[in-house]
């Protein structure tokens, strides 16, 4: 994370696959894939990173995980989006929305919550999801 804030995120992604290579449960690999999933330079690549993220996250039994889903559902859903798939985009925000409860009250959950509202807005509420 530190050298993605120093502007080197060749070397950041380096480390960050290094992580996943060495990964041993389902909280290191997910996080480790999640941060592969950032440096992804293609929307397919990214998707594919991301629901590596969301499956291994699926894997942890515990409460703090629960206000991940939103972000990862938000993450996939854009992927989606910038893929033209406007159905499954949807879906996905529907689910980061449904998540949403899980989310703190301060500055990253009003950030993720925007960031899905936004996305709704864009492609259209579909309360039949």
């Amino acid at each position: 994370m530190q050298l993605e804030g120093e502007g080197s995120p060749a070397e950041a992604a380096r480390l960050f696959q290094q992580a996943w290579k060495e990964a041993g449960n389902a909280h290191e690999k997910f996080t480790a894939a999640h941060y592969v999933a950032r440096h992804q330079n293609g929307h397919a690549e990214k998707l594919e990173w991301d629901m590596i993220a969301l499956k291994y996250a699926s894997e942890i039994n515990s409460l703090e995980i629960k206000s991940i889903f939103p972000s990862l559902y938000l993450n996939i859903a854009k992927d989606f989006e910038n893929l033209g798939d406007a159905v499954k985009a949807r879906e996905n925000y529907m689910l980061a929305n449904r998540y949403s409860t899980h989310l703190p009250e301060d500055g990253y959950g009003s950030l993720i919550k925007s960031g899905i509202n936004q996305g709704i807005e864009r492609l259209g509420r579909d309360d039949l999801i």
